[in-house]
């Protein structure tokens, strides 16, 4: 396929959040009715959403590595992209790659370019994770190697990483003012990341109104969504308590991003900052993992709202079984609480 071909399919198709290839499974009335439930609902919703950003990513892969051969490469020799998408790297998921990629081999290729300024050498398009994880265990990567220009190199990037589960919304909005920097136009950003331009000036305001530096103390954010940061960029605006003293604070140091996203908001609306922090910290939280770490189940609820996470190498493929099931599973939560009442 030449360069000019390669990324058509995604150039021209609607700009959305999220592009994924719908599929011909009509729920049935029972499915229906249970989707929005309370907890059930929420799970339903968790394990569509996940189900369907894995198959878009997988979509968005095998097009651009459909026809192509997977050779085999020396971690050594590949260097990141020269646009970044990450802010930080989740440490327990990507020990659990490792770990699954050194039990079962890489399920599939990383793509990369010939380095465009060093012979012998190659860019990471995407798979970061997947070569550092291959570097770690002292094993080639498999790869396909298409020689691309910068354009299709950063519009290939940002499809495949924005169809994910795992980049946050803050990632994301740096990542097209990123772009901007380097000199890429909006239609350029707009097809790398799927949205539209009202989206895409959203986002590059909202890494204009927040300085680098508090984006930067805050982190991804991985749970937190555009309306969070959107407020505290109106926060920003128009001015509030001493940033500075808030992220110097032993307390905001050790939040979680999410955590240390509220405080901020909450800081720079005169509230204290710690109120309600301590109350989501304990909002009960269960994980479930295999002896392999294969997947990885964390269930956060509160009194109205459950969330299910499942990560790791099996994780959409788990996702995909549970939703097919929900029938029968629901059938049996419902018969165990009328036992538990009959008992």
């Amino acid at each position: 396929m030449s360069r000019k071909n390669l990324l058509t399919a995604f150039t021209e198709r609607k700009l959305t959040a999220v592009n994924s290839t719908p599929v011909d499974d009509t729920p049935s009335p029972a499915m229906e009715r249970n989707r929005s439930r309370g907890a059930f609902g929420a799970m339903t919703r968790s394990i569509d959403e996940l189900a369907e950003k894995a198959q878009a990513a997988k979509d968005i892969e095998s097009r651009l590595l459909e026809g192509v051969t997977v050779i085999d490469l020396n971690p050594d020799t590949i260097d990141v992209s020269f646009v970044a998408d990450r802010m930080e790297d989740d440490k327990e998921t990507f020990e659990e790659l490792v770990e699954a990629i050194r039990q079962r081999g890489q399920d599939s290729p990383i793509l990369v370019r010939p380095h465009p300024g060093i012979d012998g050498r190659y860019m990471t398009v995407f798979g970061h994770r997947r070569a550092r994880a291959a570097k770690e265990l002292g094993r080639p990567v498999r790869a396909v190697v298409k020689d691309l220009a910068d354009k299709d190199h950063v519009i290939a990037q940002g499809q495949e990483n924005s169809a994910r589960a795992d980049l946050s919304f803050i990632e994301k909005a740096v990542f097209a003012s990123n772009l901007e920097r380097n000199g890429y136009d909006r239609d350029v950003i707009m097809a790398a990341l799927s949205v539209d331009k009202t989206v895409v000036s959203k986002m590059i305001s909202v890494t204009k109104d927040i300085p680098a530096e508090i984006i930067k103390a805050i982190g991804a954010a991985k749970n937190s969504g555009r309306d969070r940061w959107y407020d505290l960029a109106k926060k920003i605006r128009e001015g509030g308590g001493s940033i500075k003293e808030l992220i110097a604070t032993p307390e905001f140091g050790d939040a979680t991003s999410d955590d240390r996203l509220e405080m901020m908001s909450r800081h720079l609306s005169g509230k204290p900052a710690g109120q309600g922090i301590a109350a989501a910290q304990r909002t009960p939280t269960k994980t479930w993992a295999p002896e392999d770490k294969s997947v990885s189940v964390t269930l956060k609820k509160t009194a109205k709202k459950a969330t299910v996470t499942l990560e790791s190498a099996d994780g959409p493929l788990f996702a995909e079984f549970i939703t097919g099931r929900l029938d029968d599973l629901y059938e049996a939560f419902r018969q165990s609480n009328m036992q538990a009442v009959g008992d």
